[in-house]
């Protein structure tokens, strides 16, 4: 291939999508994995010349022949960006097995899956792996047990990943968003949070998805080829000023 190609977990909605459009804006070859099969089709669509493959990233076998799919496909891979994660929120006490294996299988497993079945072609390629983990990995605050457990391993996961590979050339570097205005969050924040996260975030307000892509786009491209193992908080200074909200706590 004469362009470079990523593969974009999660791809579907939200920061995977807003990622998979600047990436194919600046030449970029594009692959969109998401296990929303409709809804991966329909993001596809609006992609320049982007590929879409429907999988679940916490299965290990659908994770091995997708990346036997992709290279079949572009011939090669020069990075990765695992976004692919769920958000259930909820207290420790309501908090039960099930309900952590599920956060674990795709925030975490599927990370670890996805990034080791990637590594015969990102050794070739002296590619980049972004890991996308959360505010929530940073700093505690309440009903994250699962969620916030999950991106604090995919941080470390991400370190483990640059000191044993920086040796092959490849680069590992994780992207903490804060509060993003998505239609999700929207729709489940209420007044008095979204007011909260105003008054805590030293910008004063909510980052945008195309705000976090950029981050990773950087993390992805040329211009980052000395940064491994480090963790880019991608926050409007969130997590610079403490505590969880009060507001959060109800």
């Amino acid at each position: 291939m004469d362009r470079k190609c990523a593969l974009i977990t999660g791809a579907a909605r939200g920061i995977g999508l807003a990622t998979a459009k600047i990436l194919s804006d600046r030449g970029w070859a594009v692959a969109m994995v998401d296990r929303d099969a409709p809804a991966l089709a329909d993001a596809a669509q609006v992609v320049p010349d982007a590929h879409s493959f429907a999988c679940d990233v916490s299965d290990p076998v659908a994770v091995a022949q997708l990346l036997r799919d992709l290279t079949d496909q572009f011939g090669q891979l020069d990075a990765l960006v695992n976004n692919a994660g769920i958000a259930d929120f909820g207290p420790i006490s309501e908090t039960d097995f099930d309900r952590w294996r599920r956060v674990m299988a795709t925030n975490l497993d599927g990370v670890f899956l996805m990034s080791q079945a990637a590594l015969p072609a990102l050794k070739k390629s002296r590619g980049a792996i972004v890991n996308i983990a959360s505010i929530s990995g940073l700093r505690a605050s309440t009903l994250r047990v699962a969620y916030g457990t999950s991106k604090a391993a995919v941080i470390h996961l991400t370190k483990q990943q640059a000191a044993e590979l920086g040796e092959h050339g490849i680069r590992a570097n994780c992207v903490c968003p804060g509060p993003v205005r998505t239609k999700l969050a929207m729709a489940v924040h209420t007044q008095d949070i979204i007011d909260a996260y105003h008054d805590a975030i030293p910008l004063n307000r909510y980052g945008t998805e195309d705000e976090v892509a950029a981050a990773i786009a950087f993390l992805c491209s040329a211009e980052a080829s000395y940064i491994t193992g480090q963790i880019l908080a991608a926050d409007g200074g969130f997590e610079a000023t403490g505590v969880g909200l009060p507001a959060l706590r109800k």
